[in-house]
């Protein structure tokens, strides 16, 4: 097949061209603003507004058009053409598929915050001030840089299944051999490969997890912690009495940021199963939904519904970081 070099353009000549309009625009203001007298008590709000108006541009059109429209199509039929009301949010919470997918979703919630913040907790503790603690921690970091759906496919190495009479490649099913047992479809059985998929994002994001909360036992004045020894606290209750409240909020920041990057999670689900096996989640459903089945307005009620449980823990997130702020 010959390719078709001026088609290529053409598709992408428009956004080429809005992009050159948006720089020709921003020069020019930034030129404008540049020439204008260096006195006066409107300069700086003038500044302000040429400053900010791009970026609020960029906002409206990249973030709350968008929301706007998809709160207005969740109301209306896989056409978008018929008001049908709550009708979409009705059948997320009364189909039997959506609420299965609800409860994976919860799942995933509850278990990739705490075991990810637990392990990276314990970790940065063990290997605080530890002979080559470098090193140590450069090893449970380095997932941090394998992408999702790249971490995904080695799993997937790490679950294969073969049958029990051929020779396995996947490292658990081998294991299990060299033990005695019968090879397993991990990724195949609900629900359990829900838990092997969540093993997944721990094993990503304990390295986040172990950085900043090293980070912020490092931080510990080194008079608190004198001071808790000479009073005879054991390693025990220097953790839970010393460590735990001086670190509380580090571990608030990385628990609301591993929740919020789980409640989207998507590419490890969609690699590893498609969903299939009673194994979806929300952000999966969402995109089958709008852009498998063509639905725009159940894709856009379950965008919502995703929306809704972040914007809380945003919020949350916020007012602690203010709180925080105003008490120092």
């Amino acid at each position: 097949m010959e390719y078709n070099f001026s088609a290529d353009v053409a598709k992408i000549w428009p956004a080429l061209m809005y992009m050159g309009v948006f720089v020709l625009v921003v020069g020019m203001l930034l030129f404008v603003l540049d020439i204008l007298p260096r006195w006066g008590k409107g300069r700086e709000r003038l500044h302000a507004i040429g400053f900010l108006g791009p970026a609020l541009v960029l906002l409206c059109a990249g973030l709350v058009y968008p929301l706007v429209r998809t709160v207005y199509l969740s109301f209306y039929d896989a056409q978008g053409d018929l008001f049908v009301g709550f009708d979409n949010y009705g059948w997320i919470f009364t189909n039997d598929d959506t609420l299965l997918m609800l409860r994976n979703t919860l799942f995933w919630v509850v278990c990739v915050p705490l075991l990810s913040t637990g392990f990276g907790l314990i970790y940065a503790v063990l290997v605080d001030k530890a002979r080559g603690e470098g090193v140590a921690k450069s090893l449970i970091f380095m997932p941090m840089a394998i992408s999702l759906v790249g971490a995904a496919i080695i799993w997937k190495f790490v679950y294969a299944y073969r049958e029990a009479d051929q020779e396995q490649i996947g490292l658990l099913n081998q294991v299990l051999v060299w033990l005695g047992g019968e090879p397993r479809q991990f990724l195949s059985n609900s629900p359990g490969n829900t838990f092997y998929m969540i093993v997944m994002l721990i094993w990503i994001q304990a390295g986040f997890a172990m950085v900043i909360l090293s980070a912020a036992i490092k931080a510990i004045p080194a008079e608190i912690l004198e001071a808790a020894r000479m009073d005879g606290a054991n390693p025990w209750q220097m953790f839970w009495r010393v460590t735990m409240p001086s670190i509380r909020p580090a571990v608030v920041v990385v628990v609301v940021t591993i929740t919020i990057a789980t409640l989207k999670v998507f590419d490890i689900v969609r690699t590893s199963t498609g969903g299939q096996f009673k194994s979806s989640v929300l952000a999966l459903e969402m995109y089958n939904q709008a852009f498998r089945a063509y639905d725009s307005g159940r894709g856009s009620a379950l965008a919502v519904l995703l929306f809704v449980l972040v914007v809380p823990i945003v919020i949350y997130q916020v007012r602690q970081l203010r709180h925080r702020t105003e008490t120092r």
